[in-house]
């Protein structure tokens, strides 16, 4: 069993044009705005006194450029398993025009047609858990984005994907997954404080 020691750290990469329009951005590799690139430095009074066994993050460059501007010292590991939810043919749309549409659609009940359903962002989430036991490490970051952020902190605490679609989850916000006793907990959640200094 692991130990109940570990704690991961969340952070979601800051600002995009894309997120700021409320566009569904997954592979798109889109860059961060320059409010995007301030959030993520603004991440250095946060983690500044932290020191982590394991840091790593998302291929993409909202991502990976969060992570470069916040400050942190340690190597970053690129893990593909936590590049954001496929939105398949709603890529770059935005939920109202879905919406006009399709008015009872959500990622997290129905998936994405030709992207990924809410089975297999399970499975990748379950993947990401999975690979974070077997890193043996005790304190772990991890820079991604925010749909696939959500499912995985459902998945921590054992509920299905659904969950996620109550868990809101702001740019450059921190959040934490450890344990409460021996049963796995969300510890800390969308924390932005850091951004309002």
């Amino acid at each position: 069993m692991q130990s109940t020691d570990l704690n991961v750290l969340l952070v979601r990469h800051g600002e995009t044009q894309w997120s700021l329009d409320g566009r569904h951005t997954s592979i798109s590799d889109i860059g961060l705005t320059q409010n995007g690139i301030d959030q993520a430095k603004m991440l250095n009074g946060a983690l500044a006194n932290k020191k982590f066994d394991l840091v790593a993050s998302s291929p993409l460059r909202r991502a990976q450029d969060t992570y470069l501007n916040s400050g942190l010292k340690d190597e970053c590991e690129t893990w593909d398993e936590l590049i954001e939810w496929r939105y398949g043919d709603y890529e770059g749309v935005t939920t109202q025009e879905i919406h006009s549409h399709n008015p009872e659609w959500n990622i997290f009940d129905h998936g994405a047609p030709g992207g990924e359903s809410p089975v297999e962002i399970t499975e990748r989430a379950d993947s990401i858990i999975e690979k974070i036991y077997d890193s043996n490490c005790s304190s772990i970051c991890l820079f991604s984005h925010g749909h696939i952020l959500r499912v995985l902190a459902g998945r921590w605490i054992q509920e299905p994907v659904q969950i996620g679609k109550h868990l809101v989850l702001s740019t450059c916000s921190i959040s934490e997954l450890g344990f409460e006793r021996t049963l796995p907990a969300i510890t800390l959640w969308n924390n932005t404080n850091h951004l309002r200094n």
